[in-house]
């Protein structure tokens, strides 16, 4: 087997192993997958009339078309718990030291948790968007637009993933890995644009709301998928930041799974 085929064989069998947990333990992947799509009918249908108030007149597009894009990110975001517990129990468990006394190529432990997860992330957006349709999102953007929107959010599960790889890691229990992805999860897309415009928010938060990533992304699928305006340059920025939490997350991660500790 030549030096090109090792890594690809054992990327791939780690990958099974991912997806296999993730069928005899559907709790975690259930929660990613439905999440999202609960959180649109919350905020799209019982919410929506209370939330569109001075957009969907004012800006030309529905409230479901302004809620899709932002809820698309939470479907990611909601979707790094799992990997992170993923990676928490391996090193609580000694699979990672067992992993690592076997004639392996060392990353694919850790590949196989993100291909895992941006396979399921992948049927969560899916999900999502064809909800959102059936609820009346109506994007007018071109395959062009589509392929890159596409892209920009596999980017970010990518880069997302590795992140939450590597606080998973550094995580001593299951239950420390579930509560340290929160502010991943649960509090940057609460402060975002996922659910009103900037222009609406109080000043005092409005600063850290306007150029943390979410936002930036989430303005730049609204621009993509449905025509509205950005900021310019905010779609490199959103590029950006995507590799910088890639880079960031897989550096982190493979270093703390070489030391083989989860301090």
């Amino acid at each position: 087997m030549s030096t090109v085929s090792y890594p690809m064989s054992d990327t791939a069998t780690m990958l099974r192993r991912n997806l296999r947990h993730a069928q005899r333990y559907p709790g975690l992947s259930l929660g990613a997958l439905g999440m999202p799509v609960i959180m649109l009918l919350l905020f799209g249908v019982v919410f929506g009339d209370t939330f569109s108030a001075g957009i969907g007149g004012e800006s030309g597009f529905d409230y479901i078309d302004f809620l899709t894009p932002g809820i698309l990110l939470m479907s990611i975001a909601s979707g790094t718990m799992s990997p992170a517990v993923g990676a928490a129990m391996d090193v609580s468990e000694g699979i990672v030291a067992r992993f690592r006394t076997m004639a392996i190529f060392r990353p694919a432990v850790l590949t196989g948790h993100v291909l895992g997860n941006v396979i399921v992330t992948t049927v969560s957006l899916a999900l999502v968007v064809g909800f959102a349709i059936l609820l009346g999102f109506r994007p007018n953007a071109s395959l062009g637009d589509w392929l890159l929107a596409s892209g920009l959010l596999i980017a970010l599960t990518f880069a997302l993933t590795w992140f939450a790889i590597a606080l998973g890691l550094k995580s001593k229990t299951a239950e420390g890995a579930s509560n340290i992805v929160l502010p991943i999860s649960l509090l940057l897309p609460f402060l975002s644009t996922t659910f009103i415009p900037l222009e609406a928010m109080p000043s005092g938060i409005r600063w850290f709301v306007e150029y943390q990533p979410f936002t930036i992304i989430i303005d730049t699928l609204r621009h993509l998928l449905l025509g509205m305006p950005m900021d310019s340059g905010n779609g490199w920025l959103a590029i950006a930041w995507c590799v910088a939490i890639a880079l960031v997350g897989y550096v982190w991660a493979q270093k703390s799974y070489n030391k083989g500790t989860a301090a």
